[in-house]
This record gives structure tokens, sequence and C-alpha cells, in this order.
């Protein structure tokens, strides 16, 4: 089976949906039944893909893309030249690691898309005027897809909230992302290496509205205005910039934190693993998510553990985290939960076997043949149609 993953997307640095693509590829290389997996992405990401992240197996591919960095590139490249590389390679399936614009038609094999959230139903702000293009291309992916998958029981839900009327024969799944650093070997980040000597807290998440980085933050200097933190500790946020980079730049500047909180981006798995293993505490504020991976990285690694009371993380933390609430005084609520989760024994947390690369893969081709009952009536409709060059 050759599976071919579509990972080209704007950021120049590492995502959360760059990250999903790397797990999807190597816990499908990791079975006997895939004998080859296609990761196609830019140009433009290929210095990550190779450094950020540990792509160790023989049967993963990396094709890179050369093509402009804009949208309107992008978005011509997924309608004409996506299909034309499934034509010249012949995948088994086509699996697009994010909702991307494409016409079933010109494709002769199965396409299933992977819905992480609902954001441009639920967030639209974290679009600006790119809110009405990014709803349009996610109902096309939805209704031309021959399969969905969702990240989280979260997800599914909100999907068949906002699309009520999807084809009931249309194959929906939820299939949660897997955590394994079991290959990765801890490294210490070298930019801070001068300044994490004192405990640290830790989040991820890029600088976006829902992420609530604006709310740790203040929460953060709250706790060290009260002496409940030492001066000395720090807040290390990692995450690629955003629409709320600037606000949050001069937040840090308005409570004189400069010296307390370290903003980092595009690190390496290695020095990612080595964060975690030496927090003194995870925190995720968000009000909203699709999954979180950061958040089941943080449990795997048995982080303490802080998050905001929202169902998504309920569903993974489950009774892992301490949780708090968002309403009334959530500056005050997160302060108190921050400082209960410090005060409580470091224990190492059981693995969550829905979190485990076997279950994932074993997901993964279920799925998969779940699609092949289509594949010839699909091949015949699609065998009257040619990509245009």
């Amino acid at each position: 089976m050759h599976i071919l993953i579509a990972a080209l997307h704007r950021p120049e640095k590492p995502t959360g949906v760059c990250r999903y693509a790397i797990n999807l590829a190597q816990c499908l290389a990791s079975t006997e039944t895939v004998s080859q997996v296609t990761l196609v992405i830019g140009k433009w990401q290929k210095h990550y893909f190779e450094s950020s992240f540990n792509l160790n197996s023989d049967k993963i591919k990396l094709v890179d893309i050369n093509i402009q960095n804009n949208s309107i590139a992008r978005n011509l490249w997924f309608w004409f030249g996506l299909p034309r590389l499934v034509q010249q390679l012949r995948p088994t399936y086509v699996h697009l690691s994010f909702p991307l614009p494409f016409l079933r038609s010109l494709f002769r094999c199965p396409v299933v898309a992977t819905i992480h959230d609902l954001y441009p139903y639920e967030y639209p702000e974290n679009f600006g005027y790119q809110a009405l293009f990014n709803r349009l291309f996610l109902q096309q992916c939805i209704h031309q897809s021959d399969g969905l998958t969702c990240v989280s029981q979260t997800t599914l839900a909100s999907l068949n909230h906002f699309f009520p009327n999807i084809d009931p024969k249309k194959i929906t799944c939820v299939i949660y992302n897997y955590v394994d650093f079991s290959e990765i070997t801890p490294q210490p980040l070298l930019e801070l290496k001068h300044k994490l000597y004192n405990p640290f807290l830790l989040t991820i998440g890029q600088h976006r509205k829902n992420k609530n980085l604006d709310l740790l933050i203040q929460s953060f200097a709250l706790l060290l205005q009260q002496n409940k933190l030492p001066s000395s500790t720090k807040l290390v946020i990692v995450g690629s910039s955003g629409p709320e980079t600037d606000n949050l730049s001069q937040l840090i500047s308005q409570l004189s934190l400069e010296e307390q909180v370290l903003m980092v981006s595009a690190i390496s798995d290695s020095e990612l693993c080595w964060l975690y293993q030496n927090c003194q505490l995870f925190i995720i504020p968000s009000s909203t998510e699709g999954f979180c991976i950061p958040l089941a990285e943080a449990l795997y690694l048995s982080c303490r553990v802080v998050c905001s009371a929202i169902p998504i993380f309920e569903e993974v933390g489950s009774e892992a985290c301490i949780y708090f609430n968002l309403q009334d005084n959530p500056v005050k609520n997160l302060s108190q939960a921050i400082t209960q989760a410090l005060n409580q024994p470091h224990t190492n947390k059981n693995r969550d076997d829905r979190f485990s690369k076997a279950n994932a893969a074993n997901q993964y081709l279920k799925l998969y043949s779940k699609m092949h009952q289509f594949t010839h009536k699909l091949t015949s409709n699609a065998q009257t149609n040619t990509v245009p060059f």
C-alpha cells in the first residue's frame, strides 16, 4: 500500500499540522501493510521537516514542491498540481493532512481528509479577511472527500453541528493523534541555555486569540507579584508568530516581564522533549482546540498539567490534569490552579493507549480498508476525466 500525504502548507516554521503530517507518515511506515509513504511539502518547508522532525524510515519519501509561497500559487497547486502528481506517483490513497481545496473528479484513487478543528466557523477572527475563503475551502474539502477523520470526539461533534447534511454514506471516524518520544534524545535549547538554570513554566501554542496566552502571562505576573512564585521563575512560550504576537509583546513590556517571559519557535523534537522533561509545570489555557497534541505530549512525558476546563481537554486529559474555569475571573482561576499544581507531588503517569502509535496505525489501516470497497467504482468514474495542463 502506498499512501500520499499532502502537507504543503504556508508556515515557514513547524506547526501542529506539520507535526500531525509527520506523525501520520511515521505510524503508517511502521506497519507491514504500508510499503511507501510519500510526504508532499513546499520547498520552504524542507529545512524544518529534515531538521526538526525524526524522519528515520526508508519507507518515507519527502517530495518538495517548488512554487511561490502565496495563497494563489498554493491553491492553484492544490487544484491542478496535486492531481498531476498523484497521476504520476499512483498512490493507493491520498491523505490530506488538513482541509484543502481539490476536485475529486481529477483523482483516480480515494481521498481522505483530516479535520483538526472548525476554527473558520468557531473563531473566524483567527483568519482576518481570509475567513470567508477558509470556510469555502473547508466546505469544498468536506464534500469532495471520500472519507473524513476527526482528531477527537469534540471535533466530530463540531463537524456534525456545522455540517449536519454530510452524506451519511461518507466514511467519518475519530482517530486520535499519537505521541511517541521513545526514539528522541532530549537536548537543551541552545538559545535558552543560559536562561533556564532556574525553574520554568511551559506552554505551547501559536500566537492566536483562542490560545489565551495573554491570560497566562497575566496570571504569571500576578503570581510573581504575590510572591507565590520565586522571582527567578521563567515562563517559556513555544509557538510561531500570529495575529496576537504584537499584543503579547506589548503586554510583556507593560508588565515588565521581558526577562521572565521567553518566546521561542521552530525547535526540534529533541529540544521540545527536554523542555517537557524539565519544566515545573505545563499549562494550556486555550478557549477552544481540535485536539492539542502538546497536551498529549506533556502527559506522555509525565508533566504536571494545568489546562482550561473545555470539552477537548477533559476528553484528552481525563483525570490527569488540574482544570480551571475560563468564566468569571479567569486570571485568578488560572493563578490558583497553577499554585495547586505546583504544590502537588510530581508522579509518573500511566500512558494512555488511546494515543499510542500502534493504536493510531491500526485505525488508519481500518479506515483505508473501508475505503477499498469504493475503489473500483471511483476509478471507473474518473477514467473519463483528465487533469488540464
